[in-house]
């Protein structure tokens, strides 16, 4: 058969065009794939069955297509995937955490999918078994566990599971004496509850139609569903809202926002008919988070123009903004992400010029101290503790060479006891990697800071492949943590980077800011810096450099797609959110008016509409030589909907020049996060593995040797 960069010469589906139009503020725009939208979407996330005949008949002709051009990578995929198997320890446990009578965990046995959740007795003992993952998915094609919370009286515990990928979660109540589930049965929950005091009933957040966390309800154990008190309604889709509990178990908080915008509202957890009371209203712009203190709450704010956040403080009995006090005041540059209270200190999470710092602060005295942690690159998680009235808090540290570990920390003797190092079956030696941290120069200055891993032995001389990942939006920061599947792409020879580029919070606020709304360009124009920094550092050469980004990271993947085709060798794009500007036009969609003030709002804003007109990738692919691509999407995605990169593959082959394909690999068992089980997420992976193994020309040299 004859090929073309590396892919045989298959004929790609070709989807009809039945071209539709809108008109927004005097600019008509025209969507000639608009009908592989299913109109009964919100019907067909809860039952797939319901997908129309003609949708799915494309969706199928797209999988036969990519899997025509993956053939040859059967093998790789197997190898891939044996070896990602081999780094994961089959019947891998978590340290237990202390709480009161007790040590709760989670595990896996050996060939399980699913997470199992146990206790033990607190110093130690015989494990048992209170959810099992794998027996809950039993005979279904998809099982995703939500929420796990054990009641403070540790009788019975409370959890959640989703079997469509559609994200709604149906919640259930297990009586831990017997191990049977009561009757309670709540769906369409956003996948958590909270206990009440006397736990004897929960508290948890109903799903609309359209996906969207409208209401607080409380359900009392034994009564009907339907007859569940509402405690409050969010009338504005624009935001989300959770409720959540303090470790005290005096609280409820029911926390409302956007992406820039936050409001509390209180309710004591022994009153569960208790009004709830507001702590601060809803002002645009302004940000707090509370955290249980005793007979006071801390509050993370960016208040007063705090801008990398600043601690608070307030009497618990009213809470209110003019209460607040100043703790820990703002410094520009040092980003504080967390605080987690204790009877006698507190701990925060902090970035500090780029990296993550633990500061704990004696309550009484005031007095603080640093955990000191010395690589170049690295990844800090704080896990805080069940208890409030403790002197151990929980702490996990990796790098890109270091597994996984996690640590006890006693934050008055500041003693930090080893509790477990990720185990790596087939064996890690951190000696064999370089891990590095560079910082590539932007178009108008600013530096972009680079978090890379590659062999030792790999020459760095501009030959050798790269996979240069990146997300860039919501604030969210792309630790340079310990990935034991890269090493499957390290040992062959690439250089492994993440972009920290402007749209996370990886140099403080001011990052994310410029890289939101009329910034949002300044994402793309960093990732493309970072691989022409990399290719004129001779870590790479572009046409061996594959770019990789999931979701808000898959929009990335789109827009540098048409902005800079010549600067990669590869693309995956990953449940990719590119056809921005049709979904910011569309209200009724699950995260839409939510998402306004990440993006700007077009309906409302010509010069909003513009704006994101001028990226989002699906408006504009044009006559261009794209490199290979690779779409992955889920069909009950309710987050990014299958129709996005559906459409985006078949305007993409209709409009580009040049041979290369693009393939569309879409699971039609799952939603947003791909496979549920940990196997099957690692055969997805040596699929994207294998895609970039063979769009550099490394496929076919490993095809031989393992035959």
């Amino acid at each position: 058969m004859t090929k073309t960069s590396g892919f045989p010469i298959v004929s790609p589906p070709t989807p009809q065009k039945r071209p539709v139009f809108d008109t927004h503020h005097g600019i008509t725009r025209t969507d000639e794939y608009a009908w592989l939208r299913a109109d009964n979407w919100q019907e067909m996330f809860r039952d797939p069955s319901l997908l129309d005949a003609g949708i799915r008949a494309e969706l199928e002709a797209e999988n036969a297509y990519q899997s025509k051009l993956m053939a040859d990578t059967s093998d790789l995929r197997k190898q891939l995937f044996k070896e990602m198997k081999g780094r994961i320890k089959e019947d891998d446990s978590s340290v237990p955490m202390k709480d009161g009578p007790y040590a709760y965990g989670s595990s896996f046995k050996l060939g399980g999918e699913q997470p199992r959740y146990f206790r033990m007795p607190r110093d130690g003992g015989t494990e048992q078994i209170l959810l099992d993952g794998d027996l809950e998915a039993e005979g279904k094609a998809y099982f995703r566990l939500g929420g796990v919370d054990h009641s403070a009286d540790h009788r019975r515990l409370l959890w959640a599971f989703d079997d469509k990928g559609s994200e709604f979660y149906t919640l259930c109540v297990r009586d831990l004496a017997d191990g049977k589930d009561l009757a309670d049965q709540i769906p369409a929950t956003g996948g958590s509850g909270v206990w009440d005091a006397g736990n004897d009933g929960f508290f948890y957040t109903r799903l609309d139609p359209n996906h969207r966390p409208s209401k607080v309800l409380f359900h009392a154990l034994g009564q009907d569903p339907g007859t569940d008190r509402l405690i409050y309604e969010e009338t504005d889709p624009g935001f989300f809202m959770n409720v959540d509990g303090t470790r005290d178990n005096q609280w409820i908080m029911i926390g409302i926002n956007d992406h820039e915008t936050s409001e509390y509202r209180l309710l004591s957890a022994s009153d569960p008919f208790a009004e709830p009371r507001l702590v601060c209203a809803r002002e645009t712009g302004l940000q707090y988070e509370l955290e249980e203190g005793g007979d006071i709450f801390f509050i993370l704010t960016n208040a007063d123009g705090a801008k990398d956040f600043k601690i608070m403080t307030a009497p618990a009995s009213d809470p209110v903004r003019a209460n607040w006090q100043e703790l820990v005041p703002h410094e520009p540059g040092r980003l504080i992400l967390s605080v987690i209270g204790f009877k006698d200190h507190m701990v925060r999470l902090e970035r500090k010029e780029g990296l993550p710092r633990i500061v704990v602060r004696d309550r009484t005295s005031g007095e603080e101290h640093l955990l000191s942690l010395d690589e170049e690159a690295f990844s800090l998680g704080l896990s805080g503790s069940y208890e409030y009235d403790t002197e151990i808090m929980r702490f996990s540290y990796s790098s890109m060479t270091t597994p996984a570990q996690v640590f006890d920390y006693n934050m008055r003797t500041r003693e930090r006891v080893l509790l477990k190092t990720q185990e790596v079956p087939a064996g890690h030696d951190a000696d064999h990697y370089v891990t590095r941290r560079l910082m590539a120069p932007a178009a108008d200055g600013e530096l972009v800071p680079i978090s890379l891993l590659h062999h030792r032995d790999t020459p760095l001389d501009g030959s050798a492949p790269c996979l240069l990942y990146g997300y860039g939006s919501y604030g969210i920061t792309v630790p340079a943590a310990f990935n034991t599947n890269c090493l499957s792409l390290v040992d062959r020879g690439f250089v492994y980077a993440i972009a920290h580029v402007r749209g996370g919070k990886d140099k403080g606020y001011g990052w994310y800011n410029d890289g939101k709304r009329a910034h949002k360009m300044n994402t793309f124009t960093d990732f493309i810096a970072c691989a022409r920094h990399l290719v004129a550092e001779r870590y790479s050469a572009h046409d061996r450099m594959v770019a990789q980004g999931g979701s808000a990271g898959g929009m990335l993947m789109g827009a540098i797609a048409n902005m800079a085709p010549d600067c990669f060798g590869g693309i995956v794009a990953e449940v990719p959110f590119v056809d921005v500007l049709t979904t910011m036009l569309d209200a009724t969609l699950p995260l839409t008016p939510p998402e306004w003030p990440e993006w700007g709002n077009p309906v409302a804003s010509a010069d909003d509409y513009r704006t994101i007109a001028a990226y989002s990738p699906y408006d504009n692919v044009a006559a261009l030589d794209y490199p290979p691509i690779l779409a992955l999407a889920g069909l009950t995605d309710p987050r990014v909907t299958y129709w996005e990169p559906a459409k985006w593959v078949a305007r993409l082959r209709d409009r580009k020049i040049g041979d290369n394909p693009v393939l569309f690999k879409i699971n039609m068992d799952s939603g947003h996060a791909g496979a549920s089980g940990r196997f099957s997420r690692l055969e997805e992976i040596a699929y994207t593995y294998s895609f970039a193994l063979k769009v550099t020309g490394k496929a076919q040299l490993i095809q031989e040797t393992l035959r």
